[in-house]
C-alpha cells in the first residue's frame, strides 16, 4: 500500500537520480478541488520543481531543397515556338512540361526534372516534325494546283 506521507516520493522514483531532492508536498485540494463550501479555490501556484532540475526546449527544425547546382534544360524558348509556329497541341503540352522542369530544378527534385525535361524535348521534336512535314505538304500542293 503506497505511503500517505505528501513528503514521500511516488513509486518507481528513482533516489539515484535526484539524490537529495525532496518532493514539495502537493497544492491544497489537489484530490477535491471543491472545498467543503462548494465554491471553487482560486488557483494555487504549482510547486517549484527540486533544485537543479532544468527544462530544454528543443528549436523547430525546417528542412528545405535547394536548386540543383546544374540545372538541366527546360526547352521553354524551344516550347514556346513551337506552340506558336508548328503544332499548337503538342507545343502546349510541351510548355507544360517545360514549365514543370523550370519548377523541379528550382526545387531541388532532379529525378522529376530529368523526366520532365525528357518529355518536353520530345514533345518538341515531334510537334517540329509534325510542323516542318505539314509546311512540305503544303508546298507540293501549291505547287501541283499552281503548275
Amino acid at each position: 500500500e503506497p505511503s500517505k506521507d505528501p513528503s514521500a516520493p511516488p513509486p518507481g522514483w528513482d533516489p539515484a537520480v535526484k539524490a537529495g531532492a525532496a518532493y514539495p508536498p502537493p497544492p491544497p485540494y489537489q484530490d477535491n478541488p471543491m472545498p467543503p463550501g462548494g465554491y471553487p479555490m482560486p488557483a494555487q501556484p504549482y510547486p517549484q520543481y527540486p533544485q537543479g532540475t532544468t527544462v530544454t526546449v528543443q528549436p523547430t527544425i525546417y528542412v528545405t531543397q535547394t536548386p540543383l547546382a546544374h540545372p538541366l534544360p527546360d526547352y521553354l524558348g524551344y516550347s514556346i515556338f513551337t506552340m506558336l509556329c508548328c503544332c499548337l497541341p503538342l507545343g502546349i503540352a510541351a510548355l507544360v512540361y517545360s514549365i514543370l522542369t523550370r519548377e523541379a530544378n528550382h526545387q531541388g527534385n532532379q529525378e522529376a526534372a530529368q523526366r520532365n525535361s525528357r518529355l518536353a524535348r520530345i514533345l518538341n521534336h515531334t510537334a517540329l516534325g509534325i510542323g516542318i512535314a505539314i509546311i512540305i505538304l503544303y508546298i507540293i500542293y501549291f505547287t501541283v494546283i499552281v503548275a
